[in-house]
């Protein structure tokens, strides 16, 4: 006999697919196998259907298609015998599935089925239904369904209640028709049936509001009747769950509770009583009773107010947190983040327990600890609540210091009582995890640094010690140099001494010394290097007794192979050598920085919140690409969330440089002196004629305070200084370091409005263009690209990039960011400028291509963008 002939029995098919040892053997056996079962269904084989279609759903199990066998499934369905058809609908449900239209055809056999006389066929026929259900399977069969709801068997009740549910969610239209049924089911005292009652009753007030309405006002007493027998019955064998009579019903009738109360206070009164006696009298030393808490207090969460309760609920939840389980502990802390909205007072009880979660081994409970306790800081906990969390980074694992170091610093941001409070806590994060610290972060604190101007001299200091030991922190790195630069004299001649404050004795080289460790330390990166060569040339003016030390380590960097740091140290020692009599002015102190403005530009509430660099960032040896912009850092700050001066940019001029804008203007007759101030400042810079554009942005370069008066003629002075290489498209990116300290532009008529479009978008990230039109230039396009991240990842090192026809001209300017925030939180911006040379005549078209990364994977997205409006 063939051992793969159709009777060949399934366990000897299963023993021959089990001893091949490769995949091919496998393979090789299942092709012999349904060989033999197709000639067994071209030979209409009676005797052993049921025999292969129970190995046609082994093999369908493997992997292996097995639709030639689909028909087979119907014919035993319509076999008279239960053995047949329990393998007929077994080989329904497994083989099909509801978009499968030979499923048309059994709808007349499940029919049949349903009215049989044998109760197990009805069940079988049940089965299958609420597997397998389409939309048109379920208006066709529902009343049969709907009848059976009523069935003598509890069993049947049971299948049929649970088809019903299967129905209704394909069909919602006939949710009417299960109300007054399903009612019905509520009064069973079978648990099987009474469970899939209350689970159809629930799905049914999720469906039709009238039902909602219809079991609140008829059944809620009931329910609450049945639950409070259910929570005192005595014990039964037959439902017993470590102690518990039928956990699963308690949680079903629970569930079904919380959405009859929900928006309902007389439901919700009705349901108080037993829902305080089931949270205070089920044991919480076991599982089952631990999910019954739970589900109870998701119940008092949801429906209407009640004090008393929502105190208990979350007191539960409090004895979770002591739970050793994990799990128990994550859902707890899951809850009480929901529980803060309704009662952040009883939350706050259990903060001591909440805040040991943030130390827990578990990175999952940590996370979500952090992010309620985040949720629970207000002014009055501030301190406390800080001061935990600071004491646990000291002993924080390395995974977790990011997330710790960004909610400290947030808490510290929102709710800091005092500068000094805030300073101090700042200090602490920056010496523990300064390499965890954001820029925006640390540009924020020199912001509240520039403005506690009582504070200067204490800050100096207090950075200056956490510098002796915590030099490896890049950030505070950065903001240590930086203040020595500003008041590095504080420093020396300890000014502005507090109480609190220890003696300290700091020579101007011990100041020096700080600077050039940070320069030469060979982990500092080119924006520390880039910082500390400023504070260097500002001590040289500073301190006159270490000026020629400071140019030897200047000197040094005249060679460096990055671009950026030799260009500094060229100028630099230019200033320090040539033009001591102008260097004071121009290493003078910062102006106080608007701390207004900065919080307001971090929103994006300013014009130029998003602003871009109107040429592309150097590529630089060691692979940092960054602008150039050596004398600007004189301002020290590289953040585009540096505040923006609302005047305008000939009074910025002269406040800077003392010069009278007008009063130059009208007399013609005086020489050198009737020029304007832009033309003072061409003259310092030595880079030529640039546009007006250009003129108000380099004007920042000299940020000296508008208390010094500077004469012009000790300015023109400058013009020696290295920097007449430039183009004048290259004057703007030197102050992108900046970007923002320069005045926003005066509103102009640009035109006709062109109405935004969606130039691209996937399931993952949405690109959109904003247009506007230069006056008196209409074949030049200026757009505004907007990219919006749609997924909970964020994209790193995200590059932008287009190309246009021959007849069209593309400029791009640099990105807002190269990081895109997740769920669209943020946006980066990016300005393009198109000039079309057949304007009128061709349309604007453009091939986008979009490249980031996805945790540190990278992912391309392109497309060609065709709906931009007609007349650009």
């Amino acid at each position: 006999m063939n051992p793969f002939s159709s009777g060949t029995r399934l366990r000897d098919m299963i023993r021959a697919i089990r001893a091949c040892k490769t995949a091919a053997e496998e393979r090789a056996v299942v092709r012999k196998e349904c060989a033999a079962i197709r000639a067994a269904i071209n030979e209409n084989d009676q005797d052993y259907r049921h025999r292969n279609l129970a190995k046609l759903m082994f093999i369908h199990m493997l992997g292996y298609p097995t639709h030639f066998g689909q028909m087979e499934c119907l014919k035993l369905i319509a076999s008279p015998g239960f053995p047949e058809k329990r393998i007929g609908y077994l080989g329904l449900m497994l083989l099909l599935d509801e978009r499968q239209e030979v499923l048309m055809l059994v709808t007349n056999s499940l029919k049949q089925d349903l009215n049989h006389t044998n109760q197990y066929i009805v069940g079988l026929a049940l089965c299958a239904l609420g597997n397998i259900c389409s939309a048109e399977m379920a208006r066709d069969l529902a009343p049969e369904v709907e009848r059976l709801l009523q069935f003598r068997d509890p069993n049947i009740r049971k299948k049929a209640a649970l088809c019903s549910i299967r129905i209704i969610k394909k069909v919602p239209d006939l949710a009417e028709n299960f109300i007054n049924p399903a009612t019905a089911l509520l009064r069973e005292k079978h648990h099987g049936v009474l469970i899939t009652g209350v689970q159809l009753c629930t799905d049914l007030c999720k469906i039709c509001t009238e039902a909602l309405e219809h079991i609140r006002k008829k059944c809620t007493e009931g329910l609450v009747r049945t639950l409070k027998d259910l929570a005192n019955s005595p014990y039964s064998p037959e439902y017993d769950i470590a102690g518990i009579t039928d956990p699963f019903l308690h949680i079903r009738l629970l569930k079904l509770l919380r959405v009859l109360g929900e928006g309902d206070a007389d439901a919700s009164d009705a349901m108080n009583d037993i829902l305080a006696q089931v949270a205070t009298k089920t044991e919480s030393n076991k599982v089952a009773g631990n999910a019954i808490l739970y589900e109870c207090v998701q119940t008092i969460m949801s429906i209407e107010d009640n004090g008393g309760l929502r105190v208990l609920a979350i007191n539960i939840l409090g004895r979770f947190l002591s739970n050793r389980d994990n799990n128990i502990r994550y859902v707890a802390l899951n809850m009480l983040m929901k529980a803060v909205t309704a009662d952040a007072q009883a939350v706050q009880r259990h903060r001591a327990t909440i805040l040991e979660c943030v130390k827990d081994s578990d990175a999952s409970i940590r996370k979500r600890a952090l992010e309620l306790v985040y949720v629970l800081v207000n002014e009055t906990n501030v301190k406390p609540l800080a001061k935990e969390l600071i004491d646990y980074l000291e002993v924080s694992d390395h995974d977790f210091r990011g997330d710790l170091t960004a909610k400290i610093c947030s808490i510290v941001a929102k709710f800091s009582p005092e500068k000094i409070w805030y300073i101090d806590q700042m200090l602490k994060v920056l010496s523990e995890a300064g390499n965890f610290v954001k820029d925006e972060v640390w540009y924020a604190l020199l912001v509240v640094i520039s403005n506690a101007s009582e504070l200067h001299g204490y800050t100096v200091r207090a950075l200056y010690r956490a510098f002796q030991t915590s030099a490896e922190q890049e950030t505070l790195v950065r903001v240590t140099v930086w203040c020595i630069g500003e008041y590095g004299d504080m420093l020396v001649n300890n000014v502005g001494m507090l109480g609190i404050e220890d003696p300290i004795t700091v020579t101007e080289s011990d100041a020096v010394d700080v600077v050039e460790i940070a320069i030469k330390r060979h982990a500092s990166d080119l924006t520390t290097k880039a910082m500390a060569l400023v504070a260097l040339l500002k001590l040289s003016s500073r301190f006159p007794s270490c000026s020629e030390r400071i140019r030897e380590i200047i000197v040094q960097f005249k060679g460096s192979l990055v671009l950026e740091l030799q260009q500094r140290a060229i100028e630099f020692n230019s200033v320090i050598a040539k033009h001591q009599n102008i260097r004071s002015t121009l290493v003078e102190r910062m102006p106080v920085l608007d701390e207004a403005a900065f919080i307001g530009r971090r929103a994006g509430s300013l014009p130029g919140a998003a602003s871009t660099p109107n040429a592309p960032s150097v590529s630089l040896p060691n692979g940092v690409g960054k602008p150039v912009a050596p004398l600007v850092d004189l301002l020290d700050l590289s953040s585009d969330d540096a505040p923006a001066p609302s005047s305008s940019g000939g009074d910025l001029l002269q406040d800077l440089l003392g010069v009278d804008l007008s009063a130059a203007s009208q007399q013609p007759g005086a020489g050198q002196a009737s020029k304007s101030g832009t033309d003072v400042l061409l003259d310092l810079l030595s880079i030529g004629s640039p546009t007006a554009e250009n003129s108000s942005s380099t004007v920042e370069i000299l940020s000296s305070n508008s208390s010094n008066k500077a004469p012009v003629s000790s300015l023109d002075d400058l013009s020696s200084l290295s920097l007449s290489s430039r183009t004048t498209s290259n004057a703007a990116p030197m102050m992108d370091l900046l970007d923002g300290l320069a005045p926003s532009p005066p509103t102009e008529n640009n035109g006709p409005v062109y109405p935004s479009i969606t130039a691209f978008e996937s399931s993952s990230l949405r690109l959109t263009f904003n247009f506007s039109k230069q006056p008196g230039n209409p074949q030049t396009t200026v757009i505004e690209a907007t990219f919006t991240n749609l997924s909970t990842n964020t994209y790193t090192d995200f590059v932008f990039q287009a190309a246009v026809p021959k007849f069209l001209q593309l400029h791009l300017d640099p990105a807002s960011s190269n990081t895109l925030p997740a769920a669209g939180d943020e946006s980066i911006t990016q300005n393009l400028k198109v000039t079309n040379s057949q304007h009128g005549k061709k349309s604007l078209v453009m091939r986008i291509r979009i490249a980031y990364k996805i945790n540190g994977k990278d992912t391309l997205e392109e497309g060609q963008v065709n709906n931009f409006p007609r007349d650009l």
